[in-house]
């Protein structure tokens, strides 16, 4: 693999999409995760793409590359709900939340989607990397560009959180 990056640093396009390739799926679904709608998580996947051949000869770590395409499809992420925040939707699209995979508990996957999109974007960015992309801490901070003792406070908080807001939706229901 660390050969493939060489030649893609040095220019090689067929090198970088053959690396791009192997690691689509999971930006998708990060993307996903972050925007909750297919057309804006492809618009970031092609985005990554675009932003990371062009800038591969900057990557100094060869070994970081999944973390630092996944950086910037966070990045990407967060560009598109910054002028998603700035438009004005005609109509709730339900469909386009709840479509996709078919979940045995939808119910489940809707809250617990809910109850993440409540974190703060630094707390869902490490839970999402570390449950969902299955990181270790250490890639989480070096992912994120934060400390190791950053990203655990951040892990631990996001998760009392959850936990807190979980057991109060359980407390309503009885």
């Amino acid at each position: 693999m660390l050969s493939l990056i060489k030649k893609a640093q040095r220019g090689n396009a067929k090198a970088f999409l053959e690396l791009f390739q192997q690691y689509e799926q999971d930006l998708y679904r990060m993307a996903y995760i972050y925007v909750k709608n297919e057309n804006d998580a492809l618009d970031v996947v092609q985005e990554t793409a675009y932003k990371s051949f062009k800038s591969i000869k900057e990557l100094k770590e060869p070994q970081y590359f999944k973390s630092w395409l996944i950086r910037i499809a966070i990045s990407c992420s967060l560009d598109i709900l910054r002028k998603r925040k700035k438009a004005v939707p005609l109509k709730p699209d339900f469909e386009e939340f709840i479509s996709g995979a078919v979940h045995e508990d939808l119910t489940l996957e809707i809250t617990l989607r809910g109850l993440i999109e409540e974190l703060r974007e630094e707390e869902k960015s490490v839970i999402l990397l570390r449950f969902y992309q299955g990181m270790t801490l250490k890639e989480v901070s070096e992912t994120l560009d934060i400390p190791l003792g950053s990203s655990k406070t951040i892990l631990y908080r996001g998760l009392e959180k959850l936990r807190k807001k979980w057991k109060g939706d359980d407390a309503c229901e009885q």
